[in-house]
């Protein structure tokens, strides 16, 4: 039989503990061993159970989330964390994504999400809900981008998929930040450049660069 991922839930509210407790156990692998309902002990309680995700609040008592990752990461206890926070600001995001979390939802899509959230950093991927991965990647090249979406000759060529990719390579991106920026492996990064590369007939990446700059995707 295969190990139950075990879970550990951390919020302030009893009441959105019960209830996604209540939701996670009617999945079949799934196990919540613990929560907690302040940041001070937090790290004995997860130790203790030997927990394998936990389920995060940033604006935890006593402790804040920011603070109780930093425990965990200088601690060492190997357990993937997934905020779960009302915050959808882009500091907070950042500065968490940095500490090495594994995912982050609001919890306007928590319901929605969190199930597929848990299954995706178990098997070791990274996991952020849509409003979080619009407003990562929104900012990223709100400020280069001048792509213009009714370009019928750039639609007709490219995915926009695609587009975002000549987007972040133009900004000098390596595959593995465009990885982690899009939410997608390595090695899609990559076949994504070649199948843009071949569609192009470009030869190297400074044609990429010339070829955002001349349609402008990018300032020049």
């Amino acid at each position: 039989m295969k190990d139950k991922i075990r879970i550990h839930l951390a919020d302030d509210h009893q009441v959105l503990i019960d209830g996604m407790r209540t939701l996670l156990n009617t999945v079949s692998n799934f196990e919540v061993v613990g929560f907690s309902l302040d940041g001070n002990t937090l790290y004995d309680d997860v130790t203790n159970n030997k927990a394998n995700i936990l389920i995060l609040d940033i604006s935890m008592p006593k402790k804040d989330g920011i603070a109780v990752i930093k425990e965990f990461a200088k601690k060492g206890y190997p357990c993937r964390v997934i905020i779960l926070s009302s915050y959808d600001d882009l500091k907070i995001i950042q500065e968490v994504m940095k500490l090495g979390v594994s995912g982050y939802l609001t919890k306007q899509c928590a319901g929605e999400n969190i199930v597929e959230a848990i299954l995706a950093v178990t098997n070791g991927e990274e996991y952020f809900c849509n409003t979080v991965r619009e407003k990562i990647f929104t900012t990223a090249t709100k400020d280069n981008s001048k792509l213009n979406k009714q370009n019928s000759i750039i639609n007709s060529i490219l995915t926009g998929r695609e587009v975002e990719i000549i987007i972040l390579i133009a900004l000098e991106h390596s595959g593995k930040e465009i990885s982690e920026k899009l939410f997608i492996s390595t090695n899609t990064v990559e076949t994504h450049r070649k199948n843009i590369m071949k569609k192009l007939k470009a030869k190297n990446t400074i044609s990429l660069v010339k070829f955002a700059i001349k349609n402008k995707l990018i300032k020049s």
